[in-house]
Formats: C-alpha cells, structure tokens, sequence
C-alpha cells in the first residue's frame, strides 16, 4: 500500500512540474523562448526540449519500453548538448508536443509497473535501478529545471508562478525596483561590513 502511494505522489508531483514547464512559455514571442538567457546559453524552449528527450530515454529505454520516436543515442558525442536548444527550423508546437507525447509514454510506463520494477540506465555508475530511483531522478531533475525557467521568465517579462491560476504578476516596474533596492542596499552593508571585519 505505501509502494502505491509513494509511486501516486511522485508521480503526480512530477504531473505538475510539467505543466508549469509549459506555462513558462506562454505569452511569449519566438525570439524570447530560444534566446540565451545565461552564459552558457540556458533557454526555456531548450529547456522544453531537454527534459523531453531525457524523461524519453528515463522511462523508455531504461525500461525496456523504448519511445517509439526516433531519439539520438545517449552516448552520441556529436549530439552532446544538441537537446538544450531548438533551431529555428524545430517549432515551438514540435517541441511542446513532443513533450506531451513523451509524457503520455512515461505516464504508461509509470502506471504499468510497480514501483520496484527493475531498470538499467547503461549511462549511470551503478546501472541496475528501480522505477523508484527513475521517479524520484525525473522528478529531481524536472523540478532543477522547472527552477531555471522560472527565473528565466521572471528575466524576460517579471511573471513568476507555476500556472495561470497562481500567477504573481510583477509587472509593476516602480513596486519592482524599489524591492530589488531594498535587497542591494542590504547585499552591499553586508559587504562592507564583512570588509572592514577583514580588514582589522
């Protein structure tokens, strides 16, 4: 009984990491859904796209229950880094519905196997897993980046929240850069207090 509910709650955790994933997207423009946002060229399209061919190959694969879809092979050293971009001949449609189709895979295979269902993840150190430890993996890494993309909307336009329904509009620029001058002036007392600490 506790093996059904822990597998329920993850499961149903990880349902709504997806969606908010999604909802990031909404509202914008082409340009700003592909754009790097970070040095290392972090964008929310990319994001999108990354979490679909790994959450693919997690509850595929790993599973015996390969996504019917072709995907590039994990250990293909020319496609490294490929999934954390689209190009501009992938759509946005193509990407999120690849990803509501890899959801509809996994949520197969979660339903269909119990919790201790055995797995080999050929990529890991210690490869012979259960749907347990590819739950919580999943659910771990979906979350990390359902964090980078909240920070990247936020960047682009001020939104933050996890769905429409929740959503903090902080559109008020003036409300905005008072709050964000408040946490300078306190970042930079801090500094200067642990300089002149230093400094005796």
């Amino acid at each position: 009984m506790i093996d059904d509910f822990a597998k329920d709650y993850l499961h149903s955790d990880l349902q709504g990491l997806r969606k908010a994933i999604l909802w990031k997207l909404d509202g914008l423009c082409e340009y700003d859904i592909r754009r790097p946002l970070t040095s290392t060229g972090t964008n929310l399209l990319g994001l999108v796209k990354h979490l679909s061919l790994w959450e693919a190959r997690y509850f595929g694969e790993v599973f015996g229950r390969p996504f019917p879809e072709l995907l590039p092979r994990w250990d293909d050293t020319a496609e490294r880094g490929a999934d954390l971009w689209a190009t501009e001949h992938e759509t946005r449609e193509e990407v999120t519905d690849r990803y509501r189709r890899v959801w509809e895979h996994s949520d197969a295979t979660i339903t269909t196997l119990t919790i201790d269902a055995p797995g080999h993840v050929p990529w890991w150190p210690r490869p012979d897993v259960k749907l347990f430890n590819i739950l919580v993996h999943v659910l771990t890494e979906t979350s990390r980046h359902a964090g980078h993309a909240d920070i990247l909307r936020e960047q682009l336009d001020g939104s933050t929240g996890t769905t429409a329904e929740y959503a903090t509009d902080q559109r008020d620029t003036a409300l905005r850069d008072a709050h964000s001058a408040t946490i300078e002036r306190a970042a930079k007392a801090a500094a200067e207090k642990d300089q002149h600490l230093t400094s005796q």
